[in-house]
């Protein structure tokens, strides 16, 4: 069952629960399509910001083959490790691999990663790039790790203050996790924030349980996945599988 909320949260959060993953992805990619849509119809062009990882793979591959108006679609990502777009850790390498493949390869695609050395580096360049797409976004998709990070908002990484401030000047922030891994450009979390609809996938039990702990009051540099839950600016729906 979902958590009883002790305390009422500031955001609009709508919870799905489905059966399993092929009918989380199957709602997923119907919501996606509305929200390009919707922006297409109204504004002319539709603008969304993606994840990463593994789970929204399958949603990727069923959007291309779909017959949608992707030349008045912009794509960027959530977050980005800082390796070649051509290596598998890529996101990246795996939008390009998954979603921008027949119909939906018209659309306008912008990454997160440049020829800089490090991310750090790149911050300026990318704010700069990501100033170019319409926003607020149409819809945010995200995920949430076992830590309850989300994008590339790791607790305890190095530059997490920087990419959580609400008054930070750069929507995109350097991120170094405290643990073993690449080094991340992740959007801050006001950039996440400036969206019309945000979708947040999770898959486990595991996750249900990092996320029902995240409901509640709490440090959110120690729980980043906090600073989507609570706030009152953009509607959330939480798609949840076993």
């Amino acid at each position: 069952m979902w958590p009883k909320r002790q305390k009422p949260l500031a955001s609009r959060i709508a919870e799905r629960r489905f059966t399993d993953m092929a009918a989380l992805q199957s709602a997923a990619v119907e919501a996606i399509s509305a929200a390009i849509l919707a922006g297409v119809a109204a504004r002319g062009t539709a603008s969304l910001a993606l994840s990463g990882g593994t789970t929204p793979v399958p949603i990727y591959e069923a959007l291309s083959h779909l017959d949608l108006p992707w030349s008045q679609v912009q794509l960027t990502l959530t977050d980005e490790r800082w390796v070649p777009v051509d290596d598998p850790a890529s996101n990246e390498a795996m939008v390009r691999r998954t979603l921008l493949q027949g119909p939906a390869a018209a659309a306008r695609f912008t990454g997160l990663k440049c020829n800089t050395e490090t991310p750090e580096a790149a911050e300026v360049q990318m704010d700069g790039a990501l100033r170019t797409l319409a926003q607020p976004f149409d819809l945010v998709l995200l995920g949430m790790g076992d830590n309850a990070h989300t994008a590339s908002l790791f607790p305890g990484g190095i530059g997490l203050e920087a990419a959580m401030d609400m008054f930070g000047p750069l929507k995109v922030r350097a991120v170094r996790p405290a643990l073993e891994g690449p080094a991340r450009l992740s959007l801050s979390l006001p950039a996440l924030l400036q969206s019309r609809q945000i979708i947040l996938l999770l898959k486990g039990a595991s996750k249900r349980a990092v996320y029902r702990d995240a409901l509640n009051d709490g440090p959110v540099l120690e729980a980043p996945i906090r600073g989507i839950l609570h706030q009152n600016q953009v509607p959330v729906a939480v798609y949840w599988a076993p």
